[in-house]
């Protein structure tokens, strides 16, 4: 049976060919610390579960000392030149974009032919697992389909990957950091904590007053954990489900779901989603360091508005 597993197995591989083309780009002088870090996190999916919580732990730290150290830089290394890419343009268009559709295409005309066909009962895929699976198997797909039809240099794949991987650096492991931190904020209890603290300000029966506390601790939380997913084990724990969904009889689909939305929210407003916000800046070379969050602040505060509206109507009113 195809499960998560195999997943972290893929992501291992991804992160190895980071490793392999750190190593191959000999105008880095930092490469060394790259292909360190990137290796790390190969063992890390490949090995974690034989490393145990003190191994992985270990691991982390050595990680974040690579990362603080400043060890990790691109190189100027290319694939392939300018001239080559603009030929690439002209020749294919917008259609360049085609293998990267594949990929939710996959995602999602496979989710359902394997919840409405009889491919559920052949046992070959974990039903608890079958959208990440397949969001799996289209990336292989488009990978493979993006060779057959583009044939690029045998090692433009790992190169470019490692190039932007690298440009990115320590910040795009930064939400599978914090998604760990809401699992440890939530594991000691301060999901309780603060539930017990609501639960005492919140009168009886007041649905509007828990919604507003839960959508803006949500965004509270996202703003300084960085990522909605952290925040949402803790939000979940005080309001959510003790809360809105036990006491009030909310629709757990929605109080969960806009929940996430309005952590999103959050997102786009803060410095500590570094990978959505800073390093775009970065890349693009903006003289504003923040100007992708300024930019993003009033889209945030609608999109806010309309997922209170939503959560208190379609939570509790439908």
């Amino acid at each position: 049976m195809i499960n998560l597993h195999w997943l972290y197995v893929l992501a291992g591989v991804v992160f190895a060919s980071f490793a392999l083309g750190s190593l191959r780009d000999g105008t880095n002088p930092k490469r060394l610390g790259n292909v360190a870090f990137w290796s790390l996190l190969t063992i890390s999916f490949w090995f974690g579960d034989f490393l145990g919580d003190i191994g992985n732990g270990l691991l982390v730290l050595v990680l974040v000392a690579i990362a603080g150290s400043h060890l990790i830089g691109r190189g100027s290394r290319e694939s392939t030149s300018v001239e080559q890419r603009e030929s690439f343009s002209r020749r294919y268009g917008n259609n360049l974009f085609l293998p990267a559709l594949v990929i939710p295409f996959t995602a999602f005309v496979g989710t359902l032919l394997f919840s409405y066909t009889p491919l559920k009962a052949t046992g070959l895929i974990d039903p608890k697992a079958v959208t990440l699976v397949l969001l799996g198997c289209g990336v292989i797909i488009a990978f493979v389909i993006s060779y057959a039809w583009l044939r690029p240099p045998a090692f433009s794949a790992i190169d470019e990957g490692s190039r932007l991987s690298n440009s990115i650096g320590w910040a795009m492991v930064l939400p599978q950091m914090l998604a760990s931190l809401g699992v440890i904020f939530a594991a000691a209890g301060v999901g309780t904590t603060i539930g017990a603290l609501v639960s005492a300000i919140i009168p009886e029966g007041s649905i509007l007053l828990a919604v507003l506390l839960y959508a803006f601790g949500m965004v509270l939380f996202t703003m300084i954990m960085g990522n909605a997913f952290a925040a949402f084990p803790v939000m979940a724990a005080a309001i959510g489900i003790p809360i809105l969904i036990h006491a009030d009889g909310g629709n757990p689909a929605v109080v969960g779901a806009v929940g996430m939305l309005a952590g999103f929210c959050g997102t786009l407003m803060t410095p500590m989603a570094a990978n959505f916000n800073i390093v775009p800046a970065a890349l693009l070379e903006l003289k504003n360091q923040y100007g992708v969050i300024k930019a993003q602040v009033p889209t945030a505060l609608a999109m806010l508005l309309a997922n209170i509206v939503i959560l208190y109507v379609a939570g509790f009113r439908l």
